[in-house]
């Protein structure tokens, strides 16, 4: 046995370079020119910017920050960083400037790399920058700015060859941190190790999870700043995989359009974005029937979207569970042998669950009294995770012992487990509503209204009750202009068989858009607000 090998993404480069140097990698760049090189290319430039790194004089253990989408240039980064020493903190470019700021700060990060569409925020900030040394715009010119100093990319590396040998890396070293939104307070920094990145990545391949391989073409629509593109990225290169990244700010029509020209295999994003291609599906012809597997994360997916998606289109729509901390997976869908035969419904049923545990990892639900639930699909408790790409604590900040106990990472999320293990997420614990002393899930609540024809985007929060302390709110937003009393009572009717009369919403408002987070989740603790305005400025 050697014990010296380390889990390394150095060797995930090495491989596809080695054994797959002609296959693609494809990027969509600002002006909507499609960029394709190869991966011998890719290794080539990776190389490249080590040398620039070490131009900077960046040591190991130094952190340089990305203020970037999905593109060519952004992927350099996520290699070049981690395999030099260096630890890359993709930055969430849609925080507001208090948390970029924070969280650049907080990571002590010594070079921006950032796309040029940034620059008015990097500007902005710069001057409540505390460690950055230089600017770095992720283009061929240095564009006419007030940074310094400040570099253009492709011309740093225009000025170095590609002569560099990375090192095999401790395998605990430090390769990447991302912050993730806190209930309250600032978000929290997780940290990924070569070792964490190389199992959850070849997790992905597992024929149980998402059987990623050289015959695919992947595109992570999930952004590369939100917990590593999910892993695609370095799955991707690890099996030498076709890459397709859609850049700058793309749209839903060009994500399918990406689809159809790339023949996409395996696409990743949030629930809100499968909704969105439903929507545009119905409206033009895409073709889309070289997707295998089309992974929604974020929040439960809607059965309508499931069953639109599959029956219709021919694409498998698969999910898991995880977040920030679990990189993010720990379960995911897995169709047994026994459940193969399954009718339609059973088999739309299995896809809105949250799935089985991924070899490698351990979870246990835990209710109110402390107890595991029993697998009854009836008990609900909370999740907590450990295992080997799971995080133990935050980066410096003391919120880490309300959230890690023995090792196990307390999820904040509600569920129950079925006999075969498999799971349902319930409700996050801070969006349950507790009627009359009974609990109500706002996550089935919005799946069936979803459902409806008529409506395009459903969420459900609380409202504080004389009576019964909380009942359930209903926001909604309508695919066209309706009679607003006539589809609040359609709306009940649709619910009244599905559940018991005590669920149903005591109120409906309907809104021109429901507000999301920065990884595109519906954002409950802001459209709490935009209702209380609503309300405020309807008395």
């Amino acid at each position: 046995m050697n014990h010296s090998f380390q889990l390394n993404l150095k060797t995930f480069l090495e491989r596809s370079t080695s054994y797959f140097p002609n296959k693609e990698i494809v990027s969509r760049e600002p002006d909507d020119r499609i960029f394709r090189y190869t991966y011998a290319e890719f290794y080539s430039r990776t190389k490249k910017l080590a040398n620039v790194l070490k131009t900077f004089g960046i040591q190991k253990g130094d952190r340089i920050a990305s203020l970037a989408w999905n593109h060519h240039r952004h992927l350099e980064l996520y290699l070049a960083g981690p395999c030099y020493g260096a630890v890359l903190h993709t930055v969430n470019l849609r925080y507001g400037e208090p948390e970029i700021i924070y969280t650049i700060n907080h990571a002590k990060d010594r070079i921006l790399f950032f796309d040029e569409d940034q620059l008015p925020i990097v500007e902005a900030i710069a001057n409540q920058l505390d460690f950055i040394e230089a600017y770095v715009v992720l283009g061929k010119d240095v564009p006419e700015t007030t940074l310094s100093p400040i570099y253009s990319y492709e011309q740093l590396l225009g000025q170095v060859d590609d002569q560099f040998s990375f090192e095999m890396m401790d395998e605990y070293s430090p390769a990447t941190i991302c912050y993730t939104s806190a209930t309250t307070g600032l978000p929290k920094g997780v940290t990924y190790t070569h070792r964490s990145l190389y199992l959850y990545s070849s997790a992905l391949l597992f024929k149980d999870v998402t059987a990623i391989s050289e015959t695919d073409s992947i595109m992570p629509m999930v952004p590369m700043f939100h917990v590593n593109a999910w892993g695609l990225p370095y799955a991707a290169i690890a099996t030498g995989a076709k890459l397709v990244l859609p850049g700058y700010r793309p749209k839903v029509h060009q994500l399918l359009s990406f689809i159809e020209s790339e023949e996409v295999t395996i696409t990743a994003g949030a629930v809100t974005l499968g909704v969105e291609m439903v929507n545009l599906l119905e409206e033009h012809e895409y073709n889309v029937s070289s997707l295998r597997v089309l992974w929604l994360g974020g929040q439960a997916i809607p059965k309508a979207i499931i069953d639109t998606l599959y029956y219709k289109y021919g694409v498998p729509v698969v999910q898991g569970y995880g977040a920030t901390e679990t990189s993010p997976l720990i379960t995911f869908l897995h169709v047994r042998k026994e459940q193969q035969q399954m009718d339609e419904r059973g088999h739309i049923d299995l896809r809105t669950r949250q799935g089985t545990l991924i070899p490698g990892t351990e979870m246990k639900i835990i209710d109110e009294s402390g107890k595991e639930v029993a697998w009854d699909d009836k008990e609900m408790g909370e999740i907590y995770a450990r295992g080997p790409w799971a995080a133990d604590e935050y980066l410096n900040d003391e919120r880490s012992a309300d959230s890690f106990i023995d090792g196990w990472w307390k999820s904040g999320d509600i569920a129950t487990i079925d006999e075969h293990g498999s799971i349902q997420i319930v409700d996050r614990n801070k969006d349950m509503i507790k009627s009359g002393g009974e609990w109500i899930s706002s996550v089935q609540l919005e799946n069936e209204l979803i459902a409806h024809p008529d409506v395009l985007e459903a969420c459900v929060v609380a409202i504080p009750d004389e009576k019964w302390l909380e009942r359930p709110l209903a926001c909604i937003v309508l695919k066209q202009p309706m009679n607003e009393a006539e589809v609040e009572a359609e709306l009940i009717q649709w619910l009244i068989p599905k559940f018991p009369k005590w669920w149903l919403p005591s109120q409906f408002t309907f809104l021109k858009e429901i507000p999301k987070n920065a990884t595109g989740k519906y954002n409950k603790k802001q459209l709490r607000e935009v209702v209380a305005k609503k309300e405020a400025s309807e008395i």
